[in-house]
């Protein structure tokens, strides 16, 4: 009885066994899956950490880039040399395009892109030093503009103060050596040779005689002079005869009529000058006026009546 027993109970041992090595082979690929997540979600989490590090660098290279302009921009017009700054930005530039293009990068590469990103920064800030310089050269620059521009006025200034000073002792020269005439005597000759002075008839005018000493000026150089007489009457009308040596002449900007000229040396000798003038029309009673001029300046004059 009992044989048989023992005999109907072994049969069920095998299945026992089969459901075990069922269950290890279970666990052991929910092992290998939960190990496969694992890994993955570790690879993910890097890639994702990488990604990150990545963006950081290039934002930071990117600011950097936008620095380096600036400083280019600011070197160029300080008028210092950017060639090899432009060369660093335009190398800076390529790195910032192949981290876009090649994101798949090992930690050592990112870490030697980071120490990139930090001698990037210490070569901003060398610029920075180059830049104070260039300003202060500049401003130095400026200052010394400034002084040699308010130099240049002064100078100018002065010269400008010299010309009028010269124009204004030029012209007190001018005045000063302006010949006058003195002891002026008009007197009228009449056919008998005899002479009347400053009022007399028409009819014992025969010729008008005008005679004066040119007085000593010792600013006058030595120098030949055109004397010009006028006599002009009551209506302002001077006495002018082409025949008897009459003309014109300018003064002050106009043409005006002379009665009569001649040329002299002016010897600073108190020479005494002549004119004898020829009677042409009836003088009409009234007064008149002798002047005489000389350089387009008028000398003296002296006034006579005819009666």
């Amino acid at each position: 009885m009992s044989e048989q027993t023992s005999n109907f109970s072994s049969p069920t041992s095998q299945p026992k066994k089969s459901n075990k090595t069922l269950i290890y082979v279970v666990v052991g690929l929910a092992i290998l899956l939960v190990a496969a997540l694992v890994v993955n979600f570790i690879r993910e989490n890097n890639l994702k950490k990488k990604n990150a590090e990545l963006m950081v660098a290039y934002s930071r290279l990117d600011s950097i880039g936008n620095e380096m302009q600036a400083k280019i921009i600011e070197i160029e017009r300080l008028g210092g040399n950017i060639d090899t700054l432009q060369m660093i930005k335009d190398s800076l530039e390529t790195e910032k395009a192949d981290l876009l293009a090649f994101r798949d990068r090992s930690y050592k590469e990112i870490n030697r892109l980071k120490a990139r990103v930090e001698g990037y920064r210490e070569l901003l800030v060398m610029k920075d030093t180059e830049i104070a310089e260039l300003k202060k050269v500049n401003e130095e620059l400026v200052v010394e503009n400034k002084e040699l521009k308010t130099e240049r006025n002064i100078l100018n200034q002065n010269l400008r103060e010299a010309k009028v000073t010269e124009e204004k002792l030029t012209e007190k020269v001018q005045i000063a050596s302006r010949l006058e005439i003195e002891n002026i005597v008009v007197a009228a000759i009449n056919s008998k040779g005899k002479a009347k002075e400053d009022e007399f008839r028409a009819r014992q005018i025969d010729q008008l005689k005008v005679e004066f000493n040119i007085a000593k000026n010792d600013v006058a150089p030595i120098s030949g002079k055109e004397i010009l007489m006028r006599i002009i009457d009551g209506n302002d009308n001077v006495l002018f005869d082409v025949a008897r040596g009459s003309g014109t002449f300018v003064l002050d900007g106009k043409e005006t009529f002379y009665t009569a000229k001649q040329e002299i040396l002016f010897d600073n000798s108190q020479q005494v000058v002549s004119f004898l003038y020829d009677k042409g029309s009836e003088y009409l009673p009234g007064r008149y006026v002798m002047e005489v001029y000389t350089d387009g300046y008028m000398m003296g004059s002296k006034s006579f009546r005819v009666k």
